[in-house]
């Protein structure tokens, strides 16, 4: 167990690194006082650009690679690898421990973004082919609604579906896929507020239903 709390700790930290305020500080600014407030990859692009969003996502789900894809089957020194500790609830758990660390970074007063680039990046890694129906969902709900935050809800939560039907026997996947798709409608409760007030940003150029 020392080896899981210790590895779920490393991965929370390397979450805690969030890649608009990383390449912020280099540019002397803080997205968090711009645009929606929210220090995630959309608000990046909407407040600085294509450059900096692609900069930005580079971190946050190359950090999701390094916490799920080559943390879990490091040696620690001192702690070494428990034979008692199941190999997939380990990595599940610093899947989700990356995620939660780019929601509430430690190293940023605990604000950080939503969670959906880090989360992709976790995906890749867990499990790539799952990624499909999340980009398909995710794709024709901005299409027809024109609202990102919508789609990124509905796209994770045909995670625990998908874990669901192709590997029902994976509890670790399918318990992930469920916290995941969760956590991102919360992480978005204030998305939903605006949708329901009719003032939530709209990605005019991929809607193909906005009013003429």
């Amino acid at each position: 167990m020392l080896e899981l709390g210790f590895k779920a700790l490393g991965a929370y930290l390397l979450g805690s690194v969030i890649g608009s305020l990383l390449l912020g500080t280099l540019r002397g600014v803080d997205i968090r006082t711009q645009g929606s407030g929210n220090a995630g990859g959309t608000n990046a692009l909407r407040t600085q650009g294509w450059a900096f969003a692609l900069g930005v996502i580079v971190v946050d789900v190359g950090k999701a690679l390094l916490a799920v894809g080559w943390l879990p089957g490091l040696e620690l020194p001192g702690v070494g690898i428990d034979p008692d500790v199941d190999r997939a609830w380990l990595a599940v758990v610093c899947a989700a421990a990356v995620v939660f660390g780019h929601v509430y970074p430690v190293w940023y007063e605990f604000r950080g973004g939503k969670g959906a680039a880090t989360l992709i990046g976790a995906v890749a890694v867990l499990a790539p082919m799952a990624l499909a129906p999340v980009l398909l969902v995710w794709l024709v709900t901005v299409l027809l609604t024109g609202y990102v935050g919508l789609g990124t809800m509905l796209g994770t939560a045909t995670l625990p579906l998908y874990f669901s039907f192709v590997a029902p026997r994976s509890t670790p996947l399918v318990v992930f896929g469920l916290v995941m798709a969760a956590f991102i409608v919360f992480t978005h409760r204030s998305n939903l507020q605006r949708m329901r007030e009719g003032i939530e940003n709209r990605a005019r150029r991929l809607w193909l239903l906005r009013p003429r």
